[in-house]
């Protein structure tokens, strides 16, 4: 019985894989002809983004099972360190790509080391009083990055906070100017490494989720203290799972900042966490598949509103509502599973038995 759920989970692993790889093959095709349009083109930076933060925080709100809505505050962490490091290294590292992916790791582990720093305190709260400080953390983040100044110079780098006190020498460079954000970056994020952070994310969390690790993780999630009563440590995995959901977060940040030539602090604010929760829930908690879906789907479609000028917001918000409905409805529910039997055999297994 073990060995077919096994077999069950590592099939519909392997099929998130091989669904991603096809949709990367086939946008790389379609642009390579010249058969998407250039918004759509240059969204697929963004989008990859967005999956990344969805998968991350699914791995907090549906397999730990604890609220967070300060998600955007690690992907704040990572864009700006991230950037910056990207910044002062681009004489050091003249490869673009290497560039890249030397600023994702930083932006990663800043971001991790800002979810342990958070974790010790908030992981010991459960419920809407985790939401509400992990909510308080993310604004914490914005307020400190809108008045943080960066400069370099050949002395090093300088920092000061609330005015612009670095003191530069000449020929120094002002990397994060407080509320103008980082300016003057050179975009080097491409499909092809949000491609890769994609694979990379979903390689790390479906090992922690199938691992031992994870069953402790989902353990937790259903019953605490039975958890805790058979010696699961619990301030452990629960850390263990949000210090990995911030990391993710942080690489996906910085991804997402160096697309584009400025990045401001309150580009990550509430609004971009509740976002990226929509994407969770609506793909559905714990389906990593179901977020991958939900994040694309859900950033491509004000794009493909736009025509409708004033009244986009307000048709994708009754759009959502419908899915939302479609998705949780009963009778929906029911006919989707019967269909799902009817390709998969099941059904007739049954009947035979």
């Amino acid at each position: 019985m073990k060995l077919k759920k096994l077999s069950k989970t590592s099939r519909r692993n392997y099929l998130t894989y091989a669904l991603v790889i096809l949709a990367f093959v086939l946008l790389q095709i379609l642009s390579g002809t010249g058969s998407i349009s250039s918004s759509l083109k240059g969204m697929l930076v963004p989008i990859c983004a967005y999956v990344v933060m969805a998968i991350s925080l699914n791995l907090t709100v549906g397999v730990l099972g604890e609220l967070s809505l300060g998600h955007a505050g690690f992907m704040s962490m990572g864009a700006f360190t991230g950037t910056a490091a990207a910044i002062a290294l681009q004489n050091v590292i003249p490869i673009a790509p290497l560039r890249l992916a030397v600023a994702m790791a930083i932006g990663a582990a800043f971001a991790a080391l800002a979810g342990f720093l958070i974790g010790i305190p908030v992981l010991r709260l459960k419920g809407d009083y985790l939401a509400i400080v992990t909510l308080a953390f993310g604004e914490i983040i914005k307020s400190i990055f809108n008045n943080l100044y960066v400069g370099m110079d050949s002395e090093g780098l300088h920092f000061s906070l609330l005015s612009d006190n670095t003191n530069l020498l000449d020929g120094g460079k002002l990397i994060i100017g407080g509320p103008m954000g980082i300016g003057g970056i050179q975009k080097i994020s491409t499909f092809a490494a949000g491609f890769i952070l994609v694979m990379l994310t979903l390689m790390i969390v479906f090992n922690l989720v199938n691992s031992r690790a994870g069953r402790a993780i989902m353990a937790v999630r259903d019953n605490r203290i039975a958890a805790e009563s058979i010696g699961v440590n619990i301030t452990k995995y629960k850390m263990m799972a949000f210090v990995t959901s911030a990391a993710l977060a942080g690489a996906a940040g910085s991804l997402f900042a160096m697309n584009y030539s400025t990045i401001v602090a309150n580009k990550f604010d509430f609004n971009t966490s509740i976002l990226v929760l929509v994407f969770v829930v609506l793909g559905g908690l714990g389906n990593m598949l179901g977020s991958i879906v939900a994040a694309a789907a859900l950033t491509i479609l004000p794009e493909a509103l736009r025509q409708f000028s004033d009244y986009r917001m307000l048709v994708y918000a009754i759009v959502l509502i419908l899915v939302m409905l479609a998705t949780n409805n009963p009778t929906l529910r029911s006919y989707l599973d019967r269909a799902k039997a009817a390709v998969t055999g099941k059904g007739r297994k049954k009947e035979a038995v």
